[in-house]
């Protein structure tokens, strides 16, 4: 960046005065905070999330120089809460991603399935696409197991977990029956998640350490990834 364009000593400083600002405020927030989905609250989050990147990025292009510390910025966080304040039904929205590790594992597991439960001709049928084709190897597998049961043996079938999220949601009251069964996902709605529970890779922050530490104790060889979890409204995390 030319010096022409850096930011002046004065528009850092008073980046600086914004962010204490927020700080204040913030506290102050939380001191009168009403309970766990105070708006206010999330509100003066926000904008002390957003102060802070604003001085964070200031301070790097005037003195090339960073803060010790980081807040979330407020793309990062979930949206105020808008739902209701007792809510009488819940959603549970699911999302996990597979990938397809190991075909052949996948394929025995589901023709071994449709093998077990065949009595006639057509289920015989089934057995053999199972052990062929993929998409009728997956029907096999998810007709026969529930989701959480695959969650926790996925390597058996041959699945490698991506990324996976839940989201708690609130309602008045339950839909119709058969209201969203066209369209899901449809209407998600992020101001109404009491909370959400994020697992992906990019939370692990030094994934090379357990490698240096078995090279000290080869007894110590669980490499377990427990993943991240991002905090809802209800989570102190």
């Amino acid at each position: 960046m030319s010096d022409a364009a850096q930011p002046t000593a004065a528009e850092v400083r008073a980046a600086a005065e914004a962010v204490k600002a927020a700080l204040d405020r913030h506290l102050a927030a939380v001191e009168r905070r009403t309970g766990d989905d105070d708006k206010a609250v999330y509100e003066a989050f926000n904008a002390l999330a957003a102060a802070a990147e604003e001085y964070d990025e200031l301070l790097y292009d005037r003195y090339d120089e960073v803060t010790p510390f980081e807040i979330p910025g407020a793309d990062d966080a979930l949206p105020p809460y808008a739902g209701p304040d007792e809510p009488h039904a819940l959603s549970l929205l699911i999302r996990r991603d597979y990938a397809v590790a190991d075909p052949q594992r996948l394929f025995a597991q589901a023709r071994r399935v449709a093998e077990a439960e065949r009595e006639d001709d057509r289920a015989a049928g089934v057995a053999a696409r199972a052990g062929a084709s993929p998409l009728a190897a997956l029907g096999v597998l998810f007709g026969e197991y529930e989701p959480d049961e695959i969650a926790s043996r996925h390597a058996e079938f041959g699945l490698e977990e991506g990324d996976s999220t839940l989201w708690v949601t609130a309602a008045e009251e339950l839909p119709e029956p058969g209201e969203w069964l066209d369209a899901p996902f449809e209407h998600a709605d992020p101001e109404r998640i009491v909370c959400r529970f994020d697992v992906s890779s990019v939370f692990d922050e030094n994934p090379d350490e357990d490698d240096e530490d078995d090279e000290d104790d080869e007894d110590d060889e669980d490499d377990e990834d427990d993943g991240g979890r991002l905090p809802g409204p209800d989570s102190d995390d």
